[in-house]
């Protein structure tokens, strides 16, 4: 059985087509994307050397908006995790979020509705409640409060993929994430802007009291959930929430975040930014349900893993002689220096975890 996934070497779809390659779950494992450089494009290209190591992964360098490789392969599984990210981002550029996120979703739903794969599973966003005062937010709750280009985009995602369901009886699953984070995160998501600001002692932005509020989802308990969708023969359109049930505020976060680096931060506070919502947190009931979804790992945990976790690239050696090791359950890619990359120095003090001042980590 082949799977198709889009957005293959972003974070959430790195750690997706790690999973079934590692469990041998799919006969292929078919990667499309376009390498966006939304953000620093040699994390996405460290997530390809990763994945390029299994046989049977086959990499599509492939815009989604025009891509026609569903015709092509004609997978019996479609997990589409392409999008353009960013509230703000969304804020400044609209249109782009219109033509990646919409367009996109259409191209590939265009191709199934011919070649009828046995589940289409696309990643919406707890973005889409927007600014919902009920909490804990439910699948069946008015998403007509949005606050973004980019929820936006989300929400009618989620419009086009219940519209084919309707039109040409597609299986369709849409996914709201709420707040991934982990290892080979984006770096512009506030757990490694945090993590690492507070470590090399800078200064952090907070926005607003600290009061708002967001329901952190570790990236390994989200690919369980989305392997629950994969395998879900429910048939029909669904949506599903998938989060921790457990959000925490602004200022907890940054309390957890200065108790598992070890150090004080230093903040710097300003106004709430256009776009941002008060707060998410995901009710998980019905995708525990139905897709047997249980989230398990506590935010100092995972936060722990994101600290000794970094992708730093020693200029000075070819890529060929990198090497990469398994540290908490997943592949970091060794150099010389730092893991967290705050000197550049060999004999750095900061790595995590310290053993005599050395690198258990990095030195080779």
């Amino acid at each position: 059985m082949k799977i198709l996934i889009t957005g293959c070497v972003g974070f959430i779809g790195s750690h997706l087509c790690e999973y079934l390659l590692e469990n041998r779950l799919f006969e292929e494992v078919i990667g499309i994307d376009n390498l966006d450089p939304y953000y620093d494009i040699s994390i996405k290209e460290n997530n390809l050397r990763l994945l390029n190591k299994f046989p049977n992964f086959i990499f599509l360098k492939e815009d989604i908006v025009t891509t026609k490789y569903i015709e092509k392969y004609k997978p019996e599984i479609i997990c589409h995790l392409a999008s353009l990210a960013g509230v703000r981002n969304s804020l400044e550029n609209p249109k782009n979020y219109c033509r990646v996120n919409i367009e996109g979703m259409i191209n590939l739903l265009e191709q199934a509705k011919i070649y009828k794969p046995k589940n289409f599973v696309f990643a919406s966003s707890s973005s889409v409640y927007g600014t919902n005062q009920k909490v804990p937010f439910k699948e069946i709750d008015n998403i007509d409060n949005i606050n973004s280009p980019y929820a936006a985009s989300k929400k009618a995602m989620e419009v086009y993929g219940q519209l084919y369901n309707q039109l040409y009886d597609l299986d369709i699953i849409g996914l709201r994430f709420f707040t991934v984070y982990g290892p080979r995160g984006r770096p512009d998501m506030a757990p490694y802007k945090f993590m690492n600001a507070i470590k090399n002692d800078l200064e952090i932005t907070k926005y607003g009291k600290g009061d708002s509020f967001r329901d952190y989802t570790y990236v390994s308990d989200i690919v369980q959930g989305i392997v629950g969708a994969i395998n879900s023969r429910k048939g029909g359109f669904e949506v599903y929430n998938l989060g921790n049930g457990n959000p925490i505020t602004l200022n907890e976060f940054i309390s957890t975040c200065e108790k598992v680096s070890g150090k004080t931060a230093k903040i710097k506070e300003i106004e709430n930014q256009q776009g941002d919502v008060p707060g998410t947190y995901a009710c998980i009931e019905k995708a525990n349900t139905d897709l047997g979804y249980n989230p398990t790992v506590k935010l100092d945990e995972g936060l722990k893993n994101v600290l000794a976790y970094k992708y730093v690239e020693n200029k000075s050696k070819k890529e060929e002689n990198s090497k990469f090791r398994n540290y908490g359950g997943y592949s970091v890619l060794v150099t010389e220096w730092c893991v967290l990359g705050d000197c550049m120095q060999s004999e750095c003090h900061h790595c995590y975890p310290v053993k005599n001042v050395k690198h258990e980590l990095c030195k080779e």
